[in-house]
């Protein structure tokens, strides 16, 4: 990450304040109660703070003009801290601490408070995710309910691997803020991009069942993967998720997963995104000269990077969408 780390979330700010009364009251809104303990009723703390709700899940850019002490309350939800520009040491409770920086964030598990020890001129993307939704989602994966909580290694390499993930996911959900006609404006498209961020701590970043979910997994038989199709083609505008689908069809995540592997050499969510794919052409075909743009019915189906759209529906159909659009617009006039 370059020094000169752009500002995120720039179309969706909370505050702009050196008051440091404002600027706890805000951080505690959006994310969870906090205080600087280190800091007088006269400090300037010059936030700056930026914040989205992307399906359940809290992304937020923040930053500091100076040197700042951190201090949160006992967190309920699982927080991640990817520093931008400065450093800072973090630390959940009595742990050892992580060394922030921008190859190095931090996760924090519920049950905890928080301590960071920010420097001067220090910037961060925060992630606040559910509890209860990853926990299920982790539920989903494993097929069976978890006992002892879920409970991730603190320190997250940005450089390789998942940390890579989450910040390709959040550049992602930054890009498509900016646009209040983007992707985040249709609910399966934020929906598609919270998965991402909550599947990519889950099944890279090690935590105390990180061993179960590398575990072989039996395949589902036939039945229940005809089933889960005969879903998707039914209703593919729902919001499906793959821990949905599994569970409607009485297997685990990862056994129809596999079981689509198996028999499809496909993905569920590979499966509906091919059959989104029918219905966005079928909007193309139909549609009247000039009434929708390309994005806005790719968007309206849940896609949220459109070059890759690009890519998989000239793959599917030989022509690209926009060749769609042209060809219905030519044939409308004769």
């Amino acid at each position: 990450m370059p020094k000169a780390a752009k500002e995120m979330f720039q179309s969706h700010p909370v505050a702009s304040s050196g008051d440091i009364n404002h600027a706890r009251q805000v951080l505690s809104d959006v994310f969870l109660p906090l205080e600087f303990p280190s800091a007088s009723t006269s400090t300037a703390v010059h936030l700056t703070l930026n914040a989205i709700k992307v399906g359940r899940t809290t992304a937020g850019y923040l930053r500091f003009g100076d040197a700042i002490h951190i201090r949160t309350i006992e967190a309920t939800d699982y927080h991640v801290d990817i520093p931008l520009t400065g450093r800072a040491t973090m630390r959940a409770g009595l742990h050892n601490p992580v060394y922030g920086t921008p190859q190095t964030a931090a996760v924090f598990t519920p049950g905890y408070p928080a301590d960071l020890d920010c420097d001067e001129d220090f910037s961060q993307l925060s992630v606040m995710i559910p509890h209860q939704e990853l926990q299920v989602e982790l539920e989903n994966l494993l097929g069976h309910s978890i006992v002892k909580p879920l409970v991730f290694s603190a320190e997250l390499d940005l450089t390789a691997g998942p940390g890579c993930t989450v910040l390709q996911t959040l550049f992602l959900i930054d890009q498509a803020s900016n646009d209040p006609r983007g992707p985040l404006q249709h609910p399966l498209a934020a929906l598609h991009l919270e998965q991402v961020l909550m599947g990519s701590l889950l099944l890279a970043q090690p935590h105390n069942y990180s061993a179960a979910l590398s575990s072989p997994v039996p395949s589902a038989g036939p039945r229940p993967v005809a089933q889960a199709v005969e879903l998707l083609r039914a209703s593919p505008e729902h919001q499906w998720t793959v821990s949905e689908l599994a569970s409607d069809v009485n297997v685990s995540v990862r056994s129809l997963q596999e079981g689509f592997r198996r028999s499809m050499s496909n993905t569920p969510i590979g499966y509906l995104r091919e059959l989104r794919l029918e219905q966005i052409r079928r909007e193309l075909c139909d549609a009247e000269p000039g009434t929708v743009t390309v994005t806005e019915v790719a968007a309206k189906w849940g896609i949220t990077h459109f070059g890759r759209f690009a890519a998989s529906y000239r793959r599917q159909f030989s022509e690209s969408p926009s060749d769609t659009m042209r060809r219905t617009a030519t044939s409308a006039d004769w």
